[in-house]
């Protein structure tokens, strides 16, 4: 049986799980948003530091989309260096000599925590199609558990970018009394109708590769590659700007001096695509990016809380930092202010800053110097009023 987050792999062999891992729900099962329970399942988790006497100093970082639990050191998943190591490390506006950082797998991803691609306990087959729907709100319930078993009462910190950036804003709004600071960066309170439309066409693309199978491809012995491929595609060019894109690759030749009137990949864009397309196959899960996707398009804070966004944040006490950048498209500053507003109408301490940068949606996985700045200044200033 194939497991794809872990067939792939340059460092694990099949069915290895890395890092840490628990089991919960076994008395209590999950709740999910859709009406199903869940339980026991697995989180698997990284940790960073150490975990103060008084408890106070956790940070909690929620990864985007296919990301992993291994945000720092070496990513065995990747054979690279982790998703954010130019955040969390000496030095850094993350330290682990002074933070205690928490990175979880998502629920419904491949990376450890129970998913699609596990089996059901109930059929000794993988969960395929069978797994129920998640939303974000889900994810975050999981999170909580998992502080729960870390016996943490108050996270000093719950920081992530993009569907991070939704994890943070939901802990604000399911969990406000245990968060001191939130930092939502490039992210939204919502999915708009063009963020649904790019889900839906990697979507479609993983269901139109013949190798899907009905979502039951395990099984089958097959993986449906060039879905996957499509899809992360089409993604990707979401996560870039357009000035960037021509800045880096512009109308330049692959490996060719002159068109070669055909479909190979002949402009240095189109290499770049596939390379990422086929790259991200070897690493990810196709039922897994179906149900995250999905999740992140039913996110709509403001619609469970009546319409209003405001009363998400109603009843907290958080001091926020949100984040966006002016190149940004898929979640544009727009979205961000968004967030602000409603956090000044009930008159939450919240910070803002849009920095000026071309590199698009993933500048919050980049070296952007300012936004280090920025985050180590806001950060400090929330340790010292914390005692830390």
């Amino acid at each position: 049986m194939i497991d794809p987050a872990f067939s792939a792999s340059k460092h694990l062999k099949p069915g290895e799980r890395p890092g840490l891992t628990v089991e919960l729900g076994a008395l209590h099962p999950l709740r999910l948003d859709g009406g199903a329970e869940l339980g026991p399942f697995t989180m698997a988790y990284q940790t960073y530091g150490t975990l103060n006497a008084a408890r106070s100093n956790a940070v909690l970082v929620c990864h985007a989309l296919t990301g992993d639990q291994f945000c720092a050191g070496d990513n065995p998943f990747t054979g690279k260096g982790g998703w954010w190591d130019k955040m969390i490390g000496p030095g850094k506006p993350l330290d682990p000599a002074r933070y205690f950082i928490i990175c979880s797998n998502v629920l419904g991803s491949c990376y450890g925590t129970t998913g699609p691609s596990d089996i059901n306990p109930a059929t000794g087959e993988p969960w395929g199609l069978t797994f129920p729907v998640i939303t974000i709100r889900d994810m975050v319930r999981a999170q909580a558990m998992l502080v729960d078993h870390l016996n943490i009462e108050t996270l000093f910190c719950v920081i992530g970018g993009s569907m991070g950036g939704m994890q943070v804003l939901e802990w604000a709004a399911t969990y406000p009394e245990r968060i001191f600071t939130a930092i939502p960066i490039a992210t939204t309170s919502k999915h708009s109708a063009q963020n649904i439309a790019f889900h839906e066409v990697g979507r479609q693309a993983v269901m139109a590769d013949p190798n899907w199978r009905g979502g039951a491809y395990l099984q089958e012995g097959v993986v449906p590659q060039a879905g996957l491929a499509v899809a992360r595609m089409a993604a990707h060019i979401t996560y870039m700007s357009e000035s960037g894109l021509t800045r880096r690759f512009g109308r330049s030749l692959q490996d060719r001096d002159a068109l070669a009137y055909g479909f190979d990949a002949e402009f240095q864009i189109e290499s770049y695509l596939r390379h990422q397309g086929t790259s991200f196959v070897d690493r990810f899960d196709a039922n897994s990016y179906l149900y995250i996707t999905r999740a992140m398009d039913y996110f709509d804070l403001a619609a469970d809380h009546g319409g209003l966004l405001a009363k998400a944040f109603a009843h907290s006490v958080a001091r926020y930092c949100v984040m966006s950048f002016t190149s940004d498209w898929l979640y544009p500053t727009s979205d961000s202010r968004a967030i602000v507003h409603a956090l000044n109408a009930v008159a939450a301490p919240v910070s803002f800053v849009e920095i000026d940068v071309d590199k698009g949606h993933d500048s919050f996985l980049l070296d952007v110097p300012e936004m280090f700045t920025i985050l180590r200044g806001f950060l400090e200033s929330a340790a010292r009023q914390r005692g830390l």
